[in-house]
């Protein structure tokens, strides 16, 4: 028969490590994106917020202002780790081809990214009752995606591997020939996002067209 543990002894007993802010932004970021995505920004509370993430409403006021505040740094904090990827590829030794299909591709993979997609249709849903709330997505995802792309291609007109009369105006159109048709076809028709195989090969024909043009020879 066991013998009773003395009485006592007991579990270890002590305060819990205390997480970062940064650590806390984190979980409540993941918790947020969902919620929005799923319940819609007008019908989210912070108070269903805080519980989603763990954390009282006080830590949540203590980190952001207000909800508003929260889903600007919630995106702010999404595109700049994916908009990263862009940068990587800005000053390396690669020929013009490769590295304009891996800027393309990293901006298809901002835009395309199920996560931003759904952003994308709440923030049309809504935008009408909160005006602010579309403006801060195109300031922190649309404007700054391009703004990653055109600082890539300044690099390669400095080059001299391409010519460009402006810049600015061949980053937006280059994300919209590589993204925008299957973007809007996933919000405004319920089409499947295209797959990883489809996004490339649709990279690879925006750059083709770009780099080359489509007229044929004898023209």
């Amino acid at each position: 028969m066991a013998q009773a543990k003395p009485s006592g002894e007991s579990r270890p007993r002590g305060r819990p490590p205390v997480r970062s802010d940064e650590e806390t932004k984190r979980i409540v970021f993941d918790a947020a994106r969902h919620a929005f995505a799923v319940e819609g920004y007008a019908a989210t509370s912070t108070e269903a917020l805080a519980r989603a993430a763990g954390v009282s409403t006080k830590t949540l006021y203590r980190l952001f202002p207000g909800k508003a505040a929260l889903f600007e740094a919630m995106c702010a904090d999404r595109l700049e780790r994916l908009l990263s990827t862009v940068d990587l590829h800005a000053g390396g030794d690669v020929d013009i081809e490769t590295g304009l299909r891996a800027a393309l591709l990293a901006c298809a993979d901002l835009a395309l990214d199920p996560e931003v997609v759904a952003m994308q249709r709440m923030v049309l849903q809504e935008s009408a009752a909160f005006p602010d709330l579309a403006a801060n997505f195109y300031k922190y995802g649309i404007a700054r995606t391009a703004t990653a792309l055109a600082r890539w291609l300044r690099v390669q007109v400095k080059k001299k591997l391409i010519v460009l009369d402006d810049v600015d105006e061949a980053a937006g159109m280059l994300i919209g020939m590589v993204a925008s048709a299957p973007q809007r076809a996933a919000i405004y028709g319920g089409v499947a996002l295209p797959s990883r195989k489809q996004i490339e090969h649709r990279v690879q024909t925006c750059t083709a067209l770009f780099l080359n043009g489509c007229r044929a020879a004898s023209a």
